[in-house]
């Protein structure tokens, strides 16, 4: 499906890269997009794309903490909760938060559309709380602001649910 349906983004991709291996991360990116997580299927998708054994593809799915191997939310929260984040208030954002969307830590909400963990270190220690969603950042937050992306996050499902979208 990945191979009809992204053909020319993919041919894009390998022009970039010296061999068609090198191509797989950038791929496992478009498998994410397009099933929301890197599902067997799409292990499989990318492997035969990159000329590699699933295995190989699915150890790197595995190693990088950006590629989902599980379903996840539609919003997928990042929320950095080190010690320099921390001392900016990030853990009790971060427990206020998850109070707030009434889901433990790596849970999705009842809707299925966001998904909040912590994680170390997204390199914005700076702008605490602070947190990324779909690989975009969030910066110097307070749950005011966070309620409000929740629900700016929830409309635009809403709409593209109404329209049809993914």
């Amino acid at each position: 499906m990945l191979a009809d349906k992204y053909a020319d983004r993919i041919q894009k991709t390998f022009s970039k890269y010296p061999d068609k291996r090198s191509a797989v991360m950038p791929l496992l990116y478009v498998a994410q997009e397009e099933y929301g997580w890197v599902s067997p299927q799409a292990i499989i998708e990318v492997a035969e794309l990159c000329e590699m054994d699933p295995t190989q593809v699915k150890s790197i799915a595995g190693f990088y903490t950006m590629y989902r191997e599980t379903p996840k939310g539609r919003f997928w929260l990042h929320v950095c909760t080190d010690l320099p984040c921390a001392i900016r208030g990030a853990d009790q954002f971060y427990q206020d938060l998850l109070a707030h969307l009434e889901i433990g830590d790596g849970d999705t909400t009842d809707d299925g559309l966001i998904t909040a963990e912590h994680v170390m270190c997204l390199a914005a220690c700076d702008k605490a709380p602070m947190l990324q969603c779909n690989f975009h950042y969030h910066e110097n937050l307070d749950m005011d602001k966070m309620k409000a992306l929740v629900e700016q996050w929830r409309a635009e499902a809403q709409a593209q649910q109404i329209n049809g979208n993914k």
